[in-house]
């Protein structure tokens, strides 16, 4: 039968429950406990007979004749019910057998009690229906196949697969972790806007919409809070973190969506260095609070969280791999080691920022981590600060795990003309047809000169959930974005 008949047999029971006198879809429940709590107290119910009232999504019937079987999931637990002719009225029986399917909502009553095999059960006295399902769900032990359908229908995937919901359970712990790591060392969690006028805190193509009240056009964020977070500390917030969601235009790929969750944290009167301790620490704190362990395979690569991270100098890596100095070079000779690499994007005018970047992607497949990147010049990153051992790179670092960029992090830029240079070099590459290069920001700098104190700067994306998971980062969104089919 497909799925258009079985709609309208269904519909037909709704008639049905509409003679019997009973609500398909009532208001409220009169549930006393739920599946978890009566499985774990299931002994001493069953011996005092204590009368019980249990709701749930029924996800299998059985039986026949004067006797069903029926299982409910109400999220917390599973638990039988036992339906006997002989121990209820005959008309609420009938009832149950004419119009209750796989995928409804019921609410039943009875007492505690186990079957011969020792199953824990409901003996039901009494039911009512809470929600009568139209559609039916798919088989539990075949679940949805399609990996396309299992994404548009997130949650009959959700409720049919349990370990989905424990990778989302996991999610849940994984943000709770990180929010009480930074907690616990006294950082601020703090929002900032979600809307800007001019979008900062990172390279990438934001999204544009219009603000109907002012009549302007606004970005949705690319970071979470990165500019905004910095004026805090120039407001006198030692140490602040956002845990929120942030937006880029971007492509889709394994590791890349266009809407995600980050967190970004700052702390004043520290550097990067400091800064490479406290990530350590924060990645060991969420292996080991959401997994209870340290090791991971990651796309093909072993990861021991626990073991010493190495260090990676960007200059020397490019040179090892590619003879180029990336700091010296000119750009034909960057675009040439590129062109020859076969690394740079089509549709993208070459130059000698981007040749680089992608030269030094190339090296980062073959990296298992976690180590850190450090010595990135500074045509790569417009908001660190120069190193005052070579002012051609700066105190940036970015944790490098499973051959991908997983977090970045650096010492605040903190001085106002220097920013403004950047700013307007980056404003050049913008000009010459570089989306993802930064715009001036000038209400930022002269933020900025009213003074800003020395600070570190990191932030990472459920990125690193997924990379935990060994999946790929839609696979880890509850609903992640999807071209509409045709017809909805």
């Amino acid at each position: 039968m497909g799925e258009i008949e079985i709609r309208a047999e269904r519909l037909k029971k709704l008639e049905l429950l509409k003679k019997a006198g009973m609500e398909a879809y009532p208001a409220v429940s009169s549930r006393t406990a739920d599946i978890s709590q009566f499985l774990s107290d299931f002994e001493k119910r069953e011996k005092s007979a204590e009368a019980v009232t249990l709701a749930g999504r029924v996800m299998s019937l059985r039986g026949q004749g004067g006797i069903i079987f029926a299982d409910i999931f109400d999220g917390s637990g599973r638990v039988q019910l036992l339906l006997q002719k002989s121990e209820m009225p005959e008309t609420v029986f009938s009832l149950f057998v004419n119009v209750v399917d796989t995928g409804d909502f019921v609410e039943s009553a009875g007492i505690p009690f186990a079957t011969k095999r020792g199953e824990k059960s409901l003996k039901v006295s009494s039911w009512k229906m809470l929600s009568k399902s139209l559609l039916p769900v798919p088989d539990e032990w075949f679940g949805l196949k399609d990996a396309e359908k299992r994404l548009r229908e997130r949650e009959i995937d959700l409720l049919l697969t349990a370990d989905l919901r424990e990778m989302f359970i996991r999610k849940s712990r994984f943000w709770s972790a990180c929010r009480k790591f930074l907690e616990a060392r006294d950082f601020l969690e703090i929002e900032t806007p979600v809307l800007e006028t001019s979008p900062g805190g990172a390279e990438a193509r934001p999204f544009i919409t219009h603000h109907n009240a002012l009549d302007i056009d606004v970005y949705l964020r690319i970071s979470a809070g990165e500019l905004w977070q910095k004026r805090l500390l120039i407001a006198g917030f030692p140490k602040t973190f956002e845990i929120g969601r942030i937006f880029r235009n971007e492509g889709q790929s394994r590791e890349h969506l266009q809407d995600y969750t980050q967190v970004e944290f700052y702390q004043a009167y520290s550097d990067y260095r400091g800064g490479m301790k406290l990530v350590q620490e924060l990645y060991r704190h969420l292996a080991h609070e959401v997994y209870k362990k340290y090791t991971f395979t990651i796309n093909g690569h072993e990861v021991d969280f626990a073991e010493e991270w190495k260090t990676i100098d960007f200059t020397e890596a490019i040179k090892e791999h590619f003879g180029i100095n990336p700091i010296t070079c000119s750009a034909k000779e960057a675009i040439d080691a590129a062109r020859d690499a076969k690394v740079l994007p089509a549709g993208v005018e070459p130059n000698k920022e981007r040749s680089i970047d992608q030269l030094w992607k190339q090296i980062r497949k073959g990296i298992a981590g976690p180590a850190f990147l450090v010595g990135v010049p500074i045509f790569l990153e417009p908001l660190a600060k120069c190193s005052s051992k070579n002012p051609d790179v700066v105190e940036r670092f970015q944790v490098i795990i499973a051959g991908s960029e997983v977090g970045k992090g650096f010492s605040e830029l903190n001085d106002p003309i220097d920013q403004r240079k950047r700013f307007e070099e980056q404003q050049k590459l913008r000009d010459k047809g570089d989306e993802e290069a930064q715009r001036m920001d000038v209400s930022y700098v002269r933020a900025m000169e009213y003074g800003m104190p020395p600070a570190f700067g990191f932030g990472v994306s459920e990125r690193l959930f997924a990379f935990l998971e060994d999946k790929p980062i839609h696979e880890v969104q509850l609903f992640p974005l999807l071209r509409p089919l045709e017809g909805d």
